[in-house]
This record gives structure tokens, sequence and C-alpha cells, in this order.
């Protein structure tokens, strides 16, 4: 099951087999998360940060992007210390509707290419800590420690895209990119982070939030609800659909979406906009428009 709810994960949180993630990161001050999370997390819950457990270290010149994909070495680890194997449930969470929480569903999937560990155990909390709160549900200070395990990593390289592939699919009509960031920054009205401001040439706009029900309510649409709005972009003529963001860390979210939604040739321009806007030689779109 790819979403669990509240409920079940309140049910569920002395399970051995399960590991609960708090993913929480944000932009502008990356350090927040784990310092909220100590502060008070879902319990039995451990902390892993996008930048130092999910992600590898950027190349100064960032031709990786801002959040390059780590090593099946260093995620096996990164497994192994919170005590996951190849079998264990993960539930992940964070309190932006799985913004962040979907790279680690995206990761497990990635990084578990002939094993027992995909769609079936490796979860989202629908609502994420928003709802669980919202329920008066307690929270925690104590943070857990578990049995070292062992994770096999086996990166699947037909999951993600490189920007070879973007360049050259960018006038594909077969191809379906969709931009999950927010729309001032898809229009270049306002960059906060990366060299340029605008989109990749082709891309449509889907911010990854509306993916959920509403502002207040952070716990995704129903499947009916998702297909029709990817529809109403093209996906149900494509014959593959990307999606990227600034670094490659929302845009899982998207590919949770469509995976809800029945899509299942998604692919992730994994470096997404953070590296595209880094090589002067490429157009970059400003405006509402794809093109």
């Amino acid at each position: 099951m790819s979403l669990v709810s509240t409920a079940w994960l309140a049910d569920h949180l002395d399970d051995p087999n399960v590991r609960i993630v708090d993913t929480r990161w944000y932009l502008l001050d990356t350090q927040k998360g784990e310092r909220d999370y100590f502060d008070g997390h879902i319990p039995n819950a451990l902390y892993l940060s996008v930048d130092r457990d999910l992600s590898a270290s950027p190349l100064p010149d960032a031709k990786t992007g801002r959040h390059p994909l780590p090593s099946p070495e260093a995620f096996a680890e990164t497994m192994a210390r919170a005590g996951v194997s190849n079998t264990t449930h993960v539930v992940a969470y964070d309190d932006a509707g799985g913004g962040n929480a979907a790279r680690v569903w995206w990761l497990l999937r990635y990084f578990s290419s002939g094993t027992a560990l995909g769609h079936e155990n490796a979860s989202l909390l629908d609502g994420g800590l928003n709802q669980w709160l919202a329920e008066e549900r307690a929270l925690s200070t104590h943070v857990p420690t578990f049995p070292r395990a062992q994770f096999h990593a086996r990166p699947n390289p037909n999951m993600f895209v490189t920007k070879q592939y973007m360049i050259e699919h960018t006038h594909d009509p077969r191809t379906l990119i969709l931009d999950a960031r927010a729309p001032e920054r898809y229009r270049g009205e306002t960059e906060p982070v990366d060299a340029r401001a605008g989109h990749i040439p082709g891309a449509k706009n889907a911010p990854w939030s509306e993916n959920l029900r509403s502002a207040q309510d952070f716990r995704f649409q129903d499947a009916n609800a998702l297909r029709a709005r990817f529809d109403a972009l093209g996906a149900n003529g494509a014959a593959e659909i990307v999606a990227y963001c600034g670094s490659g860390i929302n845009a899982a979210a998207e590919l949770f979406a469509l995976e809800l939604a029945g899509y299942k040739n998604t692919l992730l321009y994994a470096a997404s906009f953070s590296e595209w806007s880094r090589d002067a030689t490429l157009l970059i779109v400003t405006g509402a428009e794809p093109f």
C-alpha cells in the first residue's frame, strides 16, 4: 500500500517490521526540519535529512544538481543504520503533504530493483504530520534506536532521466514533461535558489501541492480526481511522463500522485532545474506557456 492513514500508523507504532521516517526539510532553512524533529515527532520515528541521508553531496560545478541521487553504498548504509532491511515496511512523513517524504518512497523503489521491497513496503503517511496533529495524536521527543539491518541496494537506472534525455525530448509530442514547482517559479517571476528563472522548454506546470485536497487538508485527492487532473495535462496520451522540480525532491511527490492515479510510465529528471538552469547553453522559457 502506497498510502497509510494516521489510524493505521497509530495501530502500528510498535510493529517491529515498521520503520517510521520523519523527513521535514525547508528550502531556505535546511536545518530547521531536524530541529523540529527533536522538539517533537511521531512516536518511534527516525529522522532522515534530505541533504545528508537522502542525497549525495553536489559537485562544485553543480552539474549533478543540488540533490544528486545517493550512491547504492551510501543509501544501503543509511537504511542499515535506520534498521531497514529489504522487507521492512517504511512509512515516511513530513509537514508538507509528502513533498519531501516522497523522496524516501522513490529511493526505496529505485534501489530495490529485483528485491521484495517496493510498492507494497514503501508508504507515505496520508496528510503527514499535519493530519496527525489535527487528530490530536501525541508526539514524542524520544529518539528511538533499532538494531542494525542489512539492506541490499540495487539501483534501477530506467527510473530516471538525464539532462541529455531532456534535451532530446523537449519537443517530443509523446513525452509529457511536468514541472512540479509553484506557478511563480515556473513562470520565472521568482527564483529563490537556482541560477536562472523560468522553466524547461515544453514543460507544463503541475504544482505538486495541487495533488492534495486543499491548502488546509494535506491528504491526497482520490485516484479519480488525480487521474482527471493529469489527463487534463495530457497524461493519457503520453508514452512517457517526466517530472522535475528544483532539485528532484518535490518531483517525487508528483510521481507518487501519478502512481495513485494509475500511471506507471513515469520518470524522474533527477537533477531537475538546478542542473538545467546552470547550463548557459540551454534555453529557459518564462511565462505561463510551455514554449
